[in-house]
């Protein structure tokens, strides 16, 4: 009963993990998660649009104007909106600081009606390198839309 039924109860547990993970990627999603869903896409790539404009202020509407709102990156924790839009005005003060941003890998998953998260990849085309890394966004429902209230990225370069 030992070595048998604990293998047995173990790929039970494994094939309905795997039958549960499979039914859950199928459950359609509702309209109003899809609608919030593009909405937050429309964030992310209106904050790409308005950073290849070279515009740092426009990037930063996609940021809840909160003092709460966090940016992580390496070993530094920024929170405030107005401290995270100044730290993106003294790292990037010329264009070609700034570059081209491309986001990719986007993948956007809600996490409940006030909350949904976004992953993916961020990278820079500058004359000199490429800088890129992974990001993690979490957006809040606010009353100005949806809007980044947590901001972590990483560099890969």
């Amino acid at each position: 009963m030992n070595r048998k039924y604990l293998f047995t109860s173990a790929s039970l547990l494994a094939v309905a993990v795997v039958v549960v993970l499979g039914y859950q990627k199928r459950v359609p999603k509702s309209p109003e998660e899809d609608k919030n869903v593009a909405a937050v896409r429309a964030v992310i790539e209106s904050q790409a649009a308005a950073w290849n404009r070279g515009d740092i202020e426009g990037y930063m509407e996609g940021y809840a104007k909160e003092d709460a709102t966090e940016f992580v990156s390496g070993d530094t924790i920024m929170r405030g909106w107005q401290a995270v839009l100044e730290r993106y005005k003294a790292r990037y003060d010329s264009r070609a600081k700034m570059g081209a941003l491309t986001f990719s890998e986007l993948e956007i998953k809600p996490l409940s009606y006030y909350y949904i998260m976004a992953t993916g990849r961020w990278q820079l085309a500058r004359d000199a390198d490429a800088p890129h890394g992974r990001f993690t966004l979490i957006f809040r429902r606010t009353p100005a839309g949806w809007r980044i209230v947590h901001d972590h990225t990483s560099s890969a370069s």
